[in-house]
């Protein structure tokens, strides 16, 4: 596992500052915010990647640089970046991202109007399409396998993840470095999601994102990367890599109802847990933790709700239900495979 979070440079920092309940929102410094309603976000803190990678980052976007640092983490984790460790031509990436390179895109359009279109750098394309991250990884780590990036959003590296499982279940590759990561922490995001009244205006970074309370007002953007390395079980123990959960299921769906609203019956979600659920052999009775996409906004918490009584009907009332939101800040493309770590 790799991360790069609002609460930690690596996975390792990210999952002590959970365990801790540390907070990573906080006042948003990447620009004035004089003129928004929006005051708050969580905001990678104190680290500078091109120290990190040993390399210059200057063409790469944001989103990309934490999705290095992260894979950097997650494939020495998992012994695949030895010599002679796997066959890299079945090693696959698939990393996505939400937005991708926004700030790229937007610095450039800032060059163009003052300076013409003749200023624009010729790394602008690369810099901000979605897929590459995944590339980057590729090349950085000579990983030739399948590489598919997703970009369904806040799914993304939930999608990333499960796409990886049944790739390799139905034996594609030995190894998939799964995940995703988001760079987009700009004015003009953080202007469209506050107009869009997705984001919460709430300037207290304590109270901000609350999942699941009757007083939530709408998410915190986040930034960061989170990174996995999924691997065929008996490859893993041939080389004797450090085992850290098996995948048993992925369930995929989708609402067709609207282009930000949940369908208010929950169907979408429900069949996404009942589709992850089969064959699993994992029994609510016996208790289960579901990290929740809770991302504090009144129509998600709730249909969620809705969507996990649906499911285990009376066995609800045991499950352990939290989200981490409430210290990272929502992720967007991030979010699945930091919660799924």
């Amino acid at each position: 596992m790799g991360a790069v979070t609002p609460v930690g440079n690596s996975a390792t920092e990210t999952w002590d500052a959970f365990i801790a309940g540390k907070n990573g929102i906080g006042a948003i410094t990447r620009f004035d915010t004089t003129d928004f309603k929006v005051k708050v976000a969580g905001e990678v803190k104190d680290l500078d990647c091109a120290e990190r990678l040993g390399c210059n980052t200057r063409h790469m976007d944001l989103f990309v640089q934490y999705a290095l640092v992260a894979a950097d983490e997650a494939i020495a984790q998992a012994g695949l970046d030895a010599e002679g460790s796997c066959d890299r031509d079945r090693v696959g990436v698939y990393v996505g991202s939400g937005i991708g390179g926004m700030k790229s895109y937007t610095d450039n359009v800032d060059v163009m109007r003052a300076r013409g279109a003749r200023r624009v750098s010729p790394f602008m394309i690369p810099m901000m399409i979605a897929n590459m991250a995944a590339g980057e990884i590729a090349i950085r780590q000579k990983l030739y396998g399948p590489t598919l990036p997703v970009v369904t959003a806040c799914a993304t590296s939930a999608h990333t993840i499960g796409e990886a499982f049944r790739a390799i279940k139905h034996g594609y590759a030995d190894a998939i470095v799964a995940g995703g990561s988001e760079g987009a922490l700009v004015p003009e995001a953080v202007a469209g999601f506050t107009n869009a009244k997705a984001l919460t205006k709430n300037p207290d970074p304590e109270t901000a994102c609350r999942p699941f309370d009757a007083g939530r007002d709408g998410f915190v953007m986040g930034e960061g990367a989170g990174i996995v390395v999924l691997e065929e079980l008996e490859h893993a123990r041939a080389r004797g890599a450090k085992i850290l959960a098996e995948v048993v299921g992925y369930g995929n769906t989708c609402d067709g109802y609207h282009i930000t609203s949940p369908d208010p019956e929950s169907r979408g979600i429900t069949r996404a847990i009942v589709e992850a659920m089969e064959g699993t052999g994992l029994d609510a009775a016996e208790g289960l933790y579901i990290n929740a996409h809770g991302t504090s906004t009144p129509l998600n918490d709730s249909g969620e709700t809705a969507a996990l009584h649906q499911v285990f009907g009376d066995h609800a009332k045991n499950l352990m239900v939290s989200s981490t939101k409430s210290m990272t800040g929502h992720l967007l493309g991030a979010s699945g495979a930091v919660e799924a770590m």
